[in-house]
């Protein structure tokens, strides 16, 4: 199965689409970039040059994604999830690529509409990061986090649902978990 690219995209010269993937309105995939198999790239996504990007990787309308930024498999990036890849940065100073800081989203991780994601850190598989969230640090595996900047207030599920608070079970599909050393353990 081919890639479906809506005729008001562009995707240059030395990028590569995976079998399946469908870019939508107005977006911009620059050459060198990666997307693998069966993604979807909601209207007005750019992807920087040389951004990885795994299969099944869903990113909403009005999402840029810098060069330094690496989503695995099966992320999921709300409505105008912002990512960085420049601490200090300066028009009349740029540092160039091989300067940037490096972000790495994990599997199956979601970013909620509007968060942002600043240069330098990791968010774990199965993480979720709640709408509206400045992440300044890594974020563990299975971790919610919300606020500004992002803190932990609770675990979340492989399915995405949150944990109860005291059994660290799911309620939706009963996958129970234990923590240890601050570190999400299925049972």
């Amino acid at each position: 199965m081919e890639a479906f690219i809506h005729e008001s995209s562009f995707v240059d010269e030395g990028a590569q689409v995976g079998a399946g993937t469908k870019i939508w309105h107005f977006c911009h995939i620059q050459g060198g970039a990666v997307i693998g198999e069966n993604c979807s790239l909601g209207q007005n996504v750019n992807i920087a040059c040389h951004v990885r990007i795994g299969n099944g990787v869903k990113i909403q309308n009005n999402v840029s994604v810098y060069e330094g930024v690496e989503l695995e498999d099966y992320v999921f990036c709300g409505p105008s999830t912002v990512f960085t890849n420049d601490l200090t940065p300066r028009a009349r100073l740029p540092k160039g690529a091989a300067n940037y800081k490096k972000t790495l989203v994990k599997h199956d991780a979601t970013l909620g509409a509007n968060c942002t994601i600043v240069c330098g850190h990791t968010v774990g598989e199965y993480a979720t990061v709640a709408a509206g969230a400045v992440v300044t640090k890594n974020v563990p595996p299975h971790a919610l986090v919300a606020g500004v900047p992002a803190r932990q207030i609770g675990w979340v599920c492989r399915c995405g649902q949150v944990l109860e608070k005291e059994t660290l079970r799911c309620p939706d599909c009963g996958m129970r978990y234990q923590q240890q050393e601050g570190i999400l353990n299925i049972l």
